[in-house]
Order: structure tokens, then C-alpha cells, then sequence
């Protein structure tokens, strides 16, 4: 009588694959619909542009779409989420709560993972352009530095309101398997009209 242990060794290897194709299928879905939400949401204020009102004025929701991340040297448009919970960066970039929005003058932190929607992050250079469309407007920043930093470190966090400035998170090292043990920042002004 033959050992069944090969067998099963087998069925759970393909019951793993299963969850982890099903997991990356789930993510895609729902960055697509909320790519879809967001394009919506900046077109039907983009047409009427006197009724649109900025965050500051009327907060999110967590979860919910508020804008689009245009990353042209890597040919990437990401939805925008409020919030920073794995279930928002599931479905997008996340918009850390308590950071200012563009055209606040403040500083706007968004996150994102290195295995999904930041998976290219590492190929932006400094004098990059990030475009980030809102229902209010569109805003043009530019990479001016980049930095790495342990992931338990936050003081890149500083919620200051003297000069708009744009940030970019994400673990690292990119290819990292596991919870990475740093972060990977960038920096990025807001580009003159």
C-alpha cells in the first residue's frame, strides 16, 4: 500500500496557490473598481467645476475614492482612498488621514504597497513628475529626494502646513518577502503653473 503523503502534500500546495492567485485577483478587482469610482468622481466635477468643493470643506469617509495618482514615467493610474487600513490599500493608494489634501499648502502623505500598486516605485528618479487629480483641480508635483528609513519611523510624518509638499511611502526593499523592514520615501513639491 502506497503513502498518501505525497498526495497530500501536493493538495495543500495547490490549496496555497489557489489563495494566493485568488488574493491577487481580489486586489485587482477592487484597485480597478476604484480606479473607475475615481475617474467618475474627478469627470462629473471636471464638467462643473464651481460646484466642486475641496476636502478640507467636506471630509471623506474612509474607504472612500477621492481622487486619482497619474504617475507618467511608469505609466501608472492609481485611485486615491482615504485611509490607510489594508482594506483601503487594497483598493488603491491610501491617503493618510489627518494629512492635508493638494491646494491646502500642507503636507499630503500617501501609502501604498510595494507588491501591488507601488510595485515600480523604485524606477522614479528625482525630477520625476506625480500628477495628482482631484475633483477641485489637477496638481503637478516633482520628486525632488528620495530616503529610507525603518518602518517604525514616523517622522516623516509631520502634518506640516507651511509649504505644500507630496509623500510617497511604501516598504522596502521591494522584492522583500514578508513585512519588509524599512520604508522607501519619496518627496516631491508642487510644480509652478
Amino acid at each position: 500500500m502506497k503513502s498518501k503523503f505525497p498526495l497530500f502534500i501536493i493538495l495543500i500546495g495547490l490549496i496555497v496557490l489557489g489563495i494566493g492567485i485568488w488574493q491577487i485577483i481580489d486586489t485587482k478587482m477592487q484597485t480597478n473598481a476604484s480606479l473607475e469610482t475615481a475617474k467618475k468622481l474627478v469627470k462629473a466635477n471636471a464638467s462643473n467645476p464651481e460646484k466642486a468643493q475641496t476636502f478640507s470643506e467636506t471630509p471623506p469617509d474612509f474607504g472612500d475614492a477621492v481622487g486619482i495618482l497619474d504617475i507618467p514615467k511608469i505609466k501608472a493610474e492609481l485611485a486615491i482612498i482615504e485611509g490607510t487600513d489594508p482594506d483601503d490599500l487594497e483598493k488603491g493608494v491610501g491617503h493618510y488621514k489627518g494629512s492635508f489634501f493638494p491646494g491646502d499648502h500642507g503636507q499630503i502623505v500617501l501609502s501604498g504597497h510595494r507588491d501591488t500598486v507601488f510595485r515600480r516605485l523604485g524606477e522614479l528618479k528625482i525630477g520625476d513628475s506625480l500628477n495628482m487629480q482631484m475633483p477641485y483641480g489637477n496638481y503637478t508635483y516633482e520628486i525632488t529626494h528620495t530616503k529610507i528609513v525603518k518602518a517604525d519611523d514616523t517622522s516623516i510624518i509631520t502634518l506640516q502646513n507651511e509649504e505644500e509638499e507630496l509623500i510617497l511611502t511604501t516598504c522596502y526593499p521591494f522584492r522583500y518577502v514578508g513585512n519588509a523592514p524599512d520604508r522607501y520615501i519619496i518627496y516631491a513639491k508642487l510644480k509652478s503653473s
